[in-house]
């Protein structure tokens, strides 16, 4: 059996976490610097997780080789199968025409691009967080983005900033409930620190999507209704969160935040609307087209400036039976997920169904390691997706013949992002098991009680490496569990601030910049999104660092 050794250069731990790390620097040179496309970044960061833990841990190759096979797998199913169910829901209301129906009516609450980043991207979004994450907001939202009048570029970055403060209890707050399972702490316990922490977070999240979408005149004229929103989100949370249920928090902080965006537009407008417009319509070309483009070639913002006047006259059209049915596959899916999450005997028959898989000649073979793969092949959110998404397409009137060969389509369209997470799974999986994310764990959390301001790092690198927080958790859970206690700390903390850390993460994963890309139209363009977004990634996460150590201290009294 093989067993993990936490320091295997020079027994020092120091050196080990710079070994250790190589498959971590890879991804971020390669996509970052030498802005390669994701999955060859993340095929090649897969290449050296393995040889380092060949050569460095002493791991044997075909343990190495069969943990990169379980990541890859767990990947594709459950985590793409959610991202393909979503995204064939949106492709069936495409070709039914009732997403048509559906833009025009957010045009109808507000015809402000600014707002529309709100509405859409932060608390349409936060919805979609909440029934399905793994990328399903950054897809659909990215796709609404663009249809409303926005760049793809910035259509892009919009939707995963915005996917940020709701992550931490997306899909039904897997991510805590995972951490709960693994620290044996109630995860209502964790979802109520994790409350405490990321409403700070949603109180600034629009206002930084308004500034994003129009600088800083923006700010100027939304500010009001942003802090509305994202106060209302937050207090939404903490409420959720410690007071009525873990699970359901973003379902109600979206609705919440949308609600209050509704109400205040009856009693207040903004100023500069048609001018935004014109400046997002000005910025087509010159940030849609890629930098080879020859010059005077585009004509992004002709056919941009169309769509969005198809989507205003669409508006003055609709009645009150079109936006319910353009409304209708969320409310179905809504109604399908809390049927499914919270109703205990439906929960209890689709947990019946779940098949344990032990992976071949992996299982047993790791000591102290999860080699057990679970196939939910009808609990799965992607399942459930996919279902609501078939009754949709029949509501709508899409032809049995017409659904088929739009799943299949949509699988083709996704076939890079397919790739590209099933090697990010498998690179995570390959430095699990060897030991290597044990060791950078281990060597960040010797630094003592000075250990609550870098925790969340924790949880941001687990989360940029898989594009999962949940994954994130399941790395670093029990390590934060552990450090705390050995530092004097409150475990409950840390744990939450692993799973907080990993909500500033998720917008820089290439799990997510692939999925972005690829949805609103810039697949290959993954690296431009990066470089543009990680800044902002490590700006809020030293806000949450300051916030973690702040709790740790002289605001426990928060904890």
């Amino acid at each position: 059996m093989y067993s993990p050794d936490l320091a295997p250069i020079a027994d020092s731990l120091a050196l080990s976490s710079l070994v250790a790390a190589l498959p971590l620097v890879t991804i971020f040179v390669t996509l970052g610097a030498l802005r390669w496309k994701a999955h060859l970044a993340a095929l090649t960061s897969v290449g050296v997780a393995v040889v380092v833990a060949v050569l460095a841990y002493g791991m044997p190759a075909d343990l190495a080789v069969l943990s990169a096979s379980e990541g890859a797998i767990f990947g594709l199913f459950p985590i793409m199968w959610i991202v393909l169910g979503a995204l064939f829901l949106h492709q069936l209301t495409v070709v039914s025409g009732k997403f048509e129906d559906l833009r025009a009516t957010f045009h109808l609450i507000s015809d402000d691009p600014r707002i529309q980043a709100i509405i859409i991207a932060f608390c349409f979004g936060g919805l979609l967080e909440a029934l399905a994450g793994f990328g399903a907001p950054a897809a659909i939202s990215g796709v609404m983005l663009v249809a409303v009048g926005f760049p793809a570029l910035r259509a892009a970055m919009v939707v995963l900033l915005a996917n940020t403060a709701p992550v931490a209890f997306g899909a039904m707050a897997i991510p805590i409930i995972t951490a709960g399972t693994l620290t044996g702490i109630p995860y209502e316990e964790i979802g109520a620190v994790v409350g405490r922490q990321t409403p700070f977070l949603a109180l600034f999240v629009p206002l930084i999507l308004v500034f994003v979408a129009d600088g800083r005149r923006g700010v100027r004229e939304i500010w009001p209704l942003a802090l509305v929103v994202g106060a209302v989100f937050g207090a939404a949370q903490f409420v959720s969160s410690n007071f009525i249920s873990v699970e359901l928090t973003d379902i109600i902080a979206s609705l919440a935040g949308m609600g209050a965006a509704v109400a205040m537009l009856r009693v207040w407008q903004p100023q500069g609307s048609t001018e935004a417009a014109e400046r997002l319509m000005s910025t087509h070309d010159a940030e849609d087209l890629p930098d080879d483009a020859p010059s005077g070639g585009g004509n992004v913002a002709v056919e941009a400036r169309r769509e969005l006047d198809q989507v205003a006259q669409r508006a003055s059209l609709l009645t009150r039976g079109r936006i319910a049915m353009a409304l209708f596959p969320y409310l179905l899916v809504i109604v399908v997920f809390c049927i499914a999450k919270l109703v205990t005997p439906v929960t209890e028959f689709l947990a019946s169904t779940d098949r344990l898989v032990e992976w071949p000649g992996l299982h047993g073979a790791v000591e102290s390691a999860s080699t057990i793969y679970k196939w939910q092949w009808l609990s799965s959110p992607g399942t459930l997706l996919v279902i609501c998404a078939i009754i949709i397409g029949l509501v709508q009137g899409v032809a049995a013949k017409r659904i088929a060969t739009e799943f299949l389509t949509t699988a083709k369209t996704l076939r890079f992002a397919f790739l590209t997470v099933a090697s990010v799974l498998a690179l995570a999986y390959v430095m699990n098991l060897s030991g290597q994310t044990q060791t950078m764990g281990h060597w960040i959390a010797g630094t003592g009680a000075a250990f609550a301001f870098l925790s969340p790092i924790l949880g941001w690198l687990g989360t940029a490496v898989t594009g999962s927080d949940t994954s994130a958790n399941a790395l670093f859970a029990t390590l934060q569990q552990t450090a705390a206690e050995k530092a004097g700390l409150d475990p409950n903390l840390l744990v939450a601030a692993n799973t907080s850390g990993g909500v500033v993460g998720k917008m820089i994963s290439p799990q997510n910049l692939t999925i972005a890309a690829a949805a609103v139209g810039l697949a290959g363009r993954e690296s431009d999104i990066f470089r543009k977004l990680i800044g902002w990634s490590l700006g809020l996460l030293f806000a949450l660092c300051l916030l973690v150590g702040l709790q740790s201290t002289v605001l426990s009294w928060m904890v």
